[in-house]
């Protein structure tokens, strides 16, 4: 039931004239300054950690379906932070809060959206290549050809396109009350559902329906891909089964922590929602996740730190000549 107050959108213009308040960490006044240097410092080291390993998977001339999948992950976490952070840290800036137009709001919940469903998307393609690679070695080559990694990474992101674009359009096209105030540093799906001016759980089902297609769907596949794999590793060797599953120990630390912040924010019904705690969550997986995400694979991944140390030999070339 719509509640008193609310503003009906019946035409283009008034959604276009519309403002939101975005109030960021305006309960953080004394904080601010420590806050706006803390998530200043992290955003650069994210942007630098994951413009490194593009570039360093760009400029590799063979590149394994592995390494092409993480130039992608690379490229989207790129796109991920660059939606969400310079709002944040302006937030940071304003006093009150920063504000924010109806369709800049709009278009900053669909990129959100859709870059981290097409992450979803690219971790399942990344633990299918873990299943060939491990369980089918000696086909590896000829199933995970070029084309096929190219049609899987373009599948992963007109998929999650798509699916944003459908959550997007029907959480705006919801009646909005008086207050415009989000209680967030971005404009998230459920802060927006927030100011919905109904009582019902309706306008949920969108979100329900995206959580389905770009979180469940993608894990049963992750989940499909690993009990296949951890059957195949009962049958071999000790020594072979350490070096199988530590190709797969990157995979799995960047699954769990996406999915784990992904699904405690999103799989859950609109009366349990906790501005303050969604906030602390939403910074683990806007700012720190993404920082994570370069230091795991550069560690751990033996390929990338190979690529690393070609391209500090190259650059040390170049300055000597």
């Amino acid at each position: 039931m719509p509640c008193e107050g609310c503003m009906e959108r019946d035409n283009v213009s008034t959604g276009a004239t519309m403002e939101f308040l975005l109030l960021g960490f305006s309960e953080l006044l004394r904080l601010r300054v420590l806050l706006f240097l803390i998530f200043l410092i992290v955003h650069l080291v994210t942007l630098a950690g994951n413009m490194m390993i593009f570039m360093a998977v760009v400029m590799e001339p063979s590149r394994p379906p592995m390494l092409f999948f993480l130039c992608q992950l690379s490229a989207i976490e790129l796109c991920y932070t660059l939606v969400i952070v310079p709002k944040a840290l302006l937030s940071l800036v304003a006093v009150d809060g920063s504000t924010i137009s109806f369709l800049g709001c709009a278009a900053q919940m669909h990129l959100f959206v859709a870059l981290g469903g097409a992450e979803c998307f690219l971790l399942a393609a990344m633990s299918y290549d873990r299943y060939v690679a491990i369980c089918q070695p000696l086909r590896y080559a000829a199933v995970m050809s070029e084309g096929l990694c190219l049609r899987l990474a373009l599948m992963c992101g007109l998929g999650a396109f798509a699916v944003a674009l459908v959550l997007t359009a029907a959480v705006f096209r919801l009646p909005f009350c008086q207050s415009h105030r989000i209680n967030h540093f971005f404009c998230d799906v459920p802060a927006v559902l927030h100011l919905a001016c109904t009582q019902s759980y309706t306008p949920e089902l969108p979100l329900l329906a995206a959580c389905v297609l770009l979180l469940l769907l993608p894990f049963l596949l992750i989940l499909a891909s690993y009990v296949c794999i951890a059957v195949a590793l009962l049958h071999i060797t000790s020594v072979g089964r350490g070096k199988a599953f530590c190709t797969c120990i990157s995979h799995l630390v960047i699954t769990l922590l996406h999915y784990g912040c992904a699904t405690f924010i999103y799989i859950r019904p609109k009366s349990s929602y906790s501005p303050a705690r969604d906030k602390v969550v939403s910074l683990v997986y806007t700012n720190i996740t993404p920082l994570m995400y370069p230091l795991i694979y550069s560690l751990r991944n033996k390929e990338i730190r190979g690529i690393l140390r070609k391209m500090l030999r190259r650059k040390k070339i170049a300055q000597m000549n």
